[in-house]
């Protein structure tokens, strides 16, 4: 039952990482630089990313399922489908799971075993709260818009197919207006909240119990990897179908 004892250990921690900050002027400073290098740092990421798979998957669909008795829309209709649905939600944030994941649990790592964190709880700091929750929040702020601009780059890169002919802009148009419902967009950034707190609590978590030297980190950060993607995959299914 070792799961369960980590899984109660991770409660425990997060009780103490939801408490309200002792110092709110520190807490927004902190709170403002995670943002920075943990949602503005990966902008560049997403958008490449986004763009190319946008344009894959348009040339996937086009080349291989469109035939000739479907609709000539049928291309930008099913790439805006994967976009919004799954690709920029769950997928890019398993990629941010293995970035951003892995950034936070050597960092917190490192001040463990270089004893930093046991600085902290001597001089009377909730370290948890302190080191975590400017991370958590500011991750979950960050992601949806990370969110917006991977459908919008997915949709840039399907648009780029055109400039070789795989298909015509306004056939593009029409499939990526075809039957369009809103609430799919908001379905995306709510399950990216989602993701977004499981990457950041889990990958802290690992990172803040790390026991030994430098090979412990790397080792945390691995299994911090593996376990928020997990969860993410898990939780996918789960939000999915709550979600539909």
């Amino acid at each position: 039952m070792k799961w369960l004892a980590a899984f109660g250990q991770y409660l425990q921690l997060m009780g103490r990482v939801l408490s309200l900050p002792e110092r709110w002027r520190m807490f927004m400073r902190q709170y403002v630089r995670e943002m920075g290098s943990l949602g503005v740092d990966s902008i560049g990421i997403v958008l490449l990313i986004s763009f190319f798979i946008g344009a894959v998957i348009c040339i996937q669909i086009k080349l291989n399922i469109q035939s000739s008795w479907m609709p000539t829309f049928t291309t930008g209709y099913v790439t805006r489908e994967i976009m919004l649905l799954e690709f920029s939600s769950s997928i890019m944030c398993l990629i941010l799971a293995g970035k951003v994941g892995s950034n936070i649990a050597s960092e917190i790592g490192t001040m463990r075993v270089t004893q930093q964190i046991d600085a902290l709880e001597i001089m009377g700091v909730n370290s948890a709260s302190f080191l975590i929750l400017p991370k958590v929040a500011g991750m979950m702020t960050m992601m949806p818009f990370l969110v917006v601009f991977s459908i919008v780059s997915g949709f840039v890169g399907a648009y780029a197919t055109s400039l070789a002919g795989i298909i015509t802009p306004d056939d593009l148009t029409v499939g990526l207006l075809h039957d369009f419902t809103p609430w799919f967009i908001y379905a995306s950034i709510i399950k990216s909240v989602v993701f977004a707190f499981i990457i950041s609590s889990v990958a802290s978590y690992h990172g803040y119990f790390v026991e030994g030297g430098s090979f412990d980190v790397g080792k945390a950060s691995t299994n911090a990897v593996v376990s928020s993607s997990m969860l993410i995959l898990f939780s996918d299914i789960f939000l999915t179908h709550l979600l539909a």
